[in-house]
């Protein structure tokens, strides 16, 4: 800060904000110049009246004076529970300018998802993705950007955002690398906490510079901004007393200057003493004192203006303060007079369909607090109605709702319940959960107030599942809940619990309730639940006797309904993992679709059974050879996902269960990519939840099949690939594929420790498919000079359960185990017969692999070539390498 007088065309609060200003002029200039520039942000932290507005505002001239188009929105203090607003403000000046159809082509397939919380289109009858929606918002604003480049997005008091816009953000800020564009946010410190903290923390860490802190005015500065003001005579000792009553706060130096003016107070020593009592009608009390000399129309119009907080017009502050249109026209004009009211200003952007706006926030806080408690609370229940009457809907008026006293009004727990469907249907549940528990207080109505629960329990489902337990247990403790509406609130309620990390009391939850109904479609409704929970569940059985008693109830299916589908794809789910026969298997699975086809009601984004059964499904066709049939609902799923803007772990999951399938096909590449991009979806969902292990167990078997061991190694270590496990079931068997790595890695004893706990823990559920948990033929191999006879053991047991299994891959993958424990020519007669199996099979890795260990043993030039083609095929770096080593060296081939 080296001068003290900005520059002459400079507003009074640029004072002093010569190198902040040069910062942002160094970014505009840089973007400016180079459209393939990589984007970048700038923080700027400041107290209340430290000029951040200002500094917004002359980014903006500059901005505009070099050929930027620029977009500004700015957070509200009584407006942080309205779900998108700032986003939605950002993009008004391009939403506005385009036609709707020019709007869906911009968009593509965004348009749908993000559509909606832009207020551009209806939602759907379906709950959206909350971070599907935040992905289609980032989209779609990446989309219109580079239509108007250069282009300059700021964000005004950002402690005031809504969490939704916070979200989009902080997403948005992690991809300006590829995106030229600049992106200034100003915020207070302090002032915000929680998860909006934190997503603030997020964008501050994008930007490439720590964050511009704007400081108090020097006395210098204060002394030439108050001659700049009051005239050069203004007097040393009138000057320093300016700083002091102001502390050097430039919105305060230049409001108190203002009254200085209308007062006519000389700049002198002598009147130095009463610029104290000026400075306190500026602020605080001495504004509500001021207001009130108005008159109390004014008074009532201002506190009408601050209730409704944006949108401010004439129109509405009349209705809401009940004044005449003339009477609310002269009241307009004493608060502008008055310096509390301004027009807004179009140098910063839109206004919000309104004609005024506070003339800092400072004096709307000031003002919405001056409104006596009582009716502050009934001018929230008037304004709610003014907006419901203008046509904005239930969630518009919400905010308001959420302010009025509990006072048993049934229309109003109507109107919070349609506002928190309306906030669901676009992907806000903070806001739908804020209305809810508002409902509650009211109270509802005992023959509804199970409802709200219930429904207050499915909006935290996703971001809170302990919150969830606890209002669905109350819910189903109350009168209400009957029927079909008490089944779904049950299963709801159990995969809460499941999220939660409770797999045993869903278990008992979904049983327990089972138990209420007689047999029909909503008892074999609950079962199938039942054992769905228990069948994911990784460690010991949760009900002896399980398997039987599902054989038993699947017998009787013959897929008439979802329930017996259901229990058709656990039954044949069961069978696999158990290592029963494959076509026995695939006739189950077969039997729960209909024409092939999922049925009606058991889609991907279908929410009454939920993602794990049909991933049974699949997975039970994945390792029973069937690789098309689990391709094709792999692909299914992802397509769904993506279509529906679901980004989340269902969309983790979809990518990790896609790169499931081309691993098993020997498509070690794609699988690879597939994989990587599942484990950068699970990271934004958070660690340890089952979805991230399924991507990094996945992605850690992948590249030790390429033969990348260092990388698998690395991956394992930056992820938590280590004990203890997850207690739902993680395919492939992590224990399995742990154990393989740390024998990759030659810690060998290390990873027989693993590989004897991955065997003990497939004891215990009776997990016998040696393909799903290939620990023994790992196993077999680790002990094979040590301790050959257990080696023996295991390879006999290996080969008896592929054979009771009878898929191709697990006989052959069998063979090759059993080959590599013996020498001579039954080695490679087995090698031989391993080669056999693996070429009928749909896994073209083992194929290769066991081409390459063939021609080693049978010492074939012929056969080594086919190996190799085939692993270079695969991917199979590590395969490639070993078959052209041997090649090269050629010892011993013919």
């Amino acid at each position: 800060m080296t001068e003290v007088r900005p520059a002459a065309a400079a507003p009074a609060s640029l004072w002093e904000r010569d190198e902040e200003v040069a910062a942002v002029v160094r970014a505009i200039e840089t973007l400016a110049a180079d459209k393939g520039s990589s984007g970048s942000l700038l923080m700027i932290r400041a107290e209340a009246g430290f000029g951040k507005t200002a500094l917004l505002a002359e980014t903006r001239r500059i901005a505009e004076a070099r050929g930027c188009t620029v977009w500004s929105a700015r957070g509200g203090e009584t407006l942080r529970s309205v779900p998108f607003n700032v986003v939605r403000q950002l993009l008004q000046p391009v939403l506005m300018s385009l036609m709707p159809e020019e709007a869906r082509e911009y968009l593509g397939d965004w348009y749908d998802i993000a559509g909606p919380a832009l207020g551009l289109t209806e939602p759907g009858e379906r709950q959206a993705d909350p971070q599907g929606v935040t992905d289609g918002l980032v989209a779609a604003v990446r989309r219109l950007a580079r239509r108007d480049w250069p282009l300059v997005l700021l964000v005004d008091d950002a402690h005031w955002a809504d969490q939704e816009t916070l979200r989009w953000l902080a997403a948005f800020a992690e991809r300006l690398d590829d995106l030229s564009v600049l992106v200034v946010v100003a915020r207070r410190p302090g002032e915000v906490t929680g998860e909006s903290a934190r997503l603030l923390d997020n964008v501050a860490a994008t930007a490439g510079s720590p964050a511009t802190t704007l400081s108090a005015l020097t006395p210098d500065a204060t002394a030439g901004l108050t001659r700049a003001t009051l005239g050069e005579h203004a007097d040393a000792a009138f000057c320093r007393e300016v700083w002091a009553v102001t502390a050097g706060n430039p919105y305060e130096a230049v409001e108190l200057l203002a009254k200085v003016q209308d007062s006519e107070l000389e700049p002198s020593e002598g009147a130095a003493g009463e610029l104290r009592a000026l400075n306190r009608s500026a602020r605080g009390g001495g504004l509500v004192a001021r207001l009130e000399e108005l008159g109390i129309d004014a008074t009532r119009f201002a506190w009408a203006a601050a209730i409704l907080g944006t949108g401010i017009s004439v129109r509405l502050v009349a209705k809401l303060a009940t004044l005449r249109h003339d009477d609310a026209v002269r009241c307009a004009e004493l608060l502008c007079s008055a310096r509390i009211l301004t027009a807004p200003d179009p140098a910063n952007g839109p206004a919000d369909e309104g004609d005024l706006e506070f003339v800092h926030p400072l004096i709307a806080t000031a003002v919405y607090n001056s409104i006596p408690p009582a009716l502050c609370t009934a001018m929230h229940g008037i304004a709610a109605q003014v907006v419901t009457d203008s046509g904005l809907g239930a969630a518009a008026a919400a905010r308001h709702l959420l302010q009025v006293h509990p006072d048993d009004d049934e229309e109003l727990v109507e109107q919070l319940r349609e506002a928190a469907r309306d906030h669901l249907a676009v992907g806000a549940p903070d806001a739908a959960r804020r209305c809810l528990e508002r409902a509650l207080l009211e109270p509802p109505q005992p023959e509804v107030h199970a409802r709200v629960l219930f429904e207050l329990g499915c909006a935290t489902l996703l971001t809170a599942p302990a919150r969830t337990v606890d209002h669905l247990q109350t819910a189903l403790a109350m009168p209400g809940l009957d029927g079909d509406e008490r089944v779904d609130a049950v299963v709801r309620l159990s995969q809460a619990l499941l999220d939660n990390d409770q797999l045993e009391e869903a278990v008992r939850t979904v049983e327990a309730e089972a138990a209420r109904h007689e047999a029909g479609p909503a008892r074999l409704r609950l079962q199938a639940v039942q054992y769905m929970w228990e069948g994911i569940h990784a460690g010991e059985a949760t009900s002896p006797g399980r398997s039987e008693r599902l054989a038993e109830l699947a017998r009787t299916c013959t897929g008439r309904d979802n329930a017996e589908r259901a229990l058709l794809m656990l039954r044949g789910f069961d069978a696999m993992t158990h290592g029963e026969s494959a076509e026995e298997v695939v006739d189950l699975c077969d039997r729960a679709l209909v024409n092939g086809r999922l049925a009606p009601g058991l889609g991907w984004t279908d929410t009454e059974w939920g993602v794990e059964l049909l991933l049974m499904l699949a997975n039970a066709y994945a390792y029973t050879d069937r690789l098309d049939r689990a391709d094709a609902l792999y692909t299914d799923a992802l397509r769904a996902y993506e279509s529906a803007g679901w980004s989340g772990g269902h969309l983790a999951l979809a990518h990790a269960y896609v790169g499931l399938g081309h691993r098993r096909r020997g498509r070690l590449r794609e699988a690879e990519t597939s994989l990587r991009e599942s484990l950068r979806l699970a990271e934004r969902v958070g660690r340890g939840l089952p979805l991230y292990w399924s991507a990094t167990c996945n992605l850690v078997d992948t590249l030790l099949a390429r033969g990348h061991v260092q990388e698998a190694w690395a991956i394992a270590e930056q992820y938590g690939f280590a004990p203890p496990y997850p207690s739902t079931i993680v395919l492939p068997d992590p224990r399995s594929v742990r154990g393989r790595l740390l024998l990759a890695v030659g810690r060998t004893k290390d990873g027989i420790n693993e590989l004897e706990a991955a065997e003990k823990a497939a004891g215990v559920r009776g997990h016998h498919n040696p393909v799903l948990v290939p620990w023994a033929v790992d196993l077999a191999r680790a002990l094979a000079t040590e301790d050959p006879g257990r080696a023996a053991r295991l390879v006999t047991d290996v080969r008896r359960h592929a054979e009771r299994l009878g898929t191709d891959t697990a006989i052959g993958e069998a063979l090759r185990c059993a080959a590599a424990l013996e020498t001579g020519q039954r080695a490679v007669r087995l090698a031989a017969q391993a080669v056999a199996y693996l070429e009928a099979s749909p896994c073209q890795y083992e194929h290769a692999a066991a081409r390459v260990e063939y021609g080693i043993l049978a010492r074939s030039v012929a056969e080594l070539n086919r190996g190799l083609a085939l692993a270079r095929s695969c991917g199979a770096d590590g395969l490639v390498a070993q078959a052209r080593t041997v090649l090269e060296t050629g010892r011993g081939l013919r």
